[in-house]
């Protein structure tokens, strides 16, 4: 995932795609990457002992404190995600031009979504039944016709396919992430792109000469907050504020003033989204549906949570460039080093480890939450094990064979 000084290609035309090469790695936003997937095991864990979460497989011991402490990653670490995803589709077009990038999408995105759906899924609606009744005692084969039992929804779009125990479950992001990419490619392919690329000149232009305008989507976020709410399933957020981050990060891709922007306004942004995520912390606690209700509280509280979730998204990757600008530049190496390596393992590693760790924190919690222990010893456990299994299951079943690599959405 990288920015590139634009106007240093020619942009794709529809007969003939350009082909850049390959745009400098920046390795701090793999780490982001591999630092939010590893830290959903921790989240989706402490959901087991959370008492106003409805998780598959619930502690008999719950503590409201879990989602107050979780909330902190909740405002940033999704929508993170999905920007980082955007500046990597901008070089994506560029460098495939949209046909290809619709290809490479639906395969790298497309089939692991299908699979990981139809082969893993099921496991977590199972447990989730047998967990919630004692006296169900329905097998796993006798289960799965009733979880493909499906119709279409075409007004839960993107989430098309529907069913009443069928779901795509934490694959929503990749849901979603499909979705958004595709609904580039007619964008890319038909927009008058110098008239674009004028625009984004001024837009960069201005931003670098005129501090604070980086802010100026986050009343955008503020009023999805607020008026759209909030769904639970998706991470916290309304599924239409990531198409936003989505966009911005593709926008942010375009220009490397953009870059400069970010890095020179981190400090306030940061220091701007903790004020506001505090702010909107007595309005979550005190309504009764904080995520859903149109009163005063709730809405301002939402539209504070909104506006926080933008400021912390663009200080994380703006301080983390900062900080690898003022170290020390090695001299140029055409062979890749071991550290470039090790980042392109943590960037090739994402998106499996993203599909397989919900339905193994959901298997480790069912037997885990059946012991009498104090709910730090438990939830200990329950990280450890699901984060080693997690890494196994990665290293043994998915990494090493061709099938597999397919299968989860990894080159061969």
């Amino acid at each position: 995932m990288t920015y590139r000084r634009r106007g240093a290609q020619t942009l794709a035309t529809r007969a003939e795609p350009a082909q850049a090469p390959l745009p400098e790695r920046r390795p701090e936003l793999d780490a982001i990457r591999m630092l939010v997937v590893i830290g959903l095991v921790f989240f989706h864990s402490a959901l087991v002992f959370a008492a106003d979460d409805d998780f598959y497989v619930k502690n008999a011991e719950t503590t409201e404190a879990i989602m107050i402490i979780a909330g902190f990653g909740v405002v940033w670490a999704m929508p993170l995600l999905f920007l980082i995803s955007g500046l990597g589709a901008w070089h994506s077009l560029q460098r495939r031009g949209a046909g290809g990038f619709a290809g490479e999408r639906l395969l790298r995105l497309g089939v692991p979504l299908v699979f990981a759906t139809l082969a893993l899924n099921p496991l977590p609606q199972w447990l989730r039944l047998r967990s919630a009744d004692a006296d169900y005692h329905e097998s796993y084969l006798g289960f799965l016709p009733r979880f493909y039992d499906v119709h279409l929804e075409p007004g839960e779009f993107p989430f098309l396919v529907q069913g009443e125990h069928f779901e795509t479950g934490h694959l929503w992001f990749v849901v979603l992430l499909l979705a958004f990419s595709l609904m580039l490619v007619p964008f890319h392919r038909w927009l008058p792109r110098e008239h674009v690329r004028r625009i984004g000149d001024r837009v960069a232009e201005a931003t670098l000469h005129r501090r604070g305008l980086v802010f100026l989507p986050a009343p955008a976020f503020a009023a999805i907050c607020a008026f759209a709410r909030l769904e639970e399933d998706y991470a916290g957020w309304h599924r239409w504020s990531y198409l936003l981050f989505f966009v911005a990060g593709f926008v942010l891709a375009t220009d490397d003033r953009f870059r400069t922007v970010m890095r020179r306004d981190a400090g306030t942004a940061a220091w701007l989204g903790a004020l506001l995520f505090a702010a909107a912390g007595p309005g979550f606690a005190l309504a009764d549906e904080p995520f859903t209700e149109m009163t005063a509280l709730a809405t301002v509280s939402r539209a504070l949570f909104g506006a926080a979730g933008w400021c912390l998204v663009v200080a994380i990757p703006g301080l983390l460039d900062r900080r690898r600008r003022e170290q020390p530049r090695a001299a140029p190496n055409p062979t890749p080093t071991t550290r470039q390596r090790l980042y392109g393992c943590l960037a090739a590693a994402v998106l499996p480890l993203y599909v397989l760790h919900q339905p193994i924190v959901v298997a480790v919690a069912y037997f885990v939450v059946g012991w009498s222990a104090p709910i730090v010893v438990e939830y200990a456990v329950l990280v450890v094990i699901a984060l080693i299994l997690t890494l196994a299951a990665y290293e043994l079943l998915v990494r090493r064979t061709r099938v597999t690599r397919f299968l989860f959405g990894m080159r061969p």
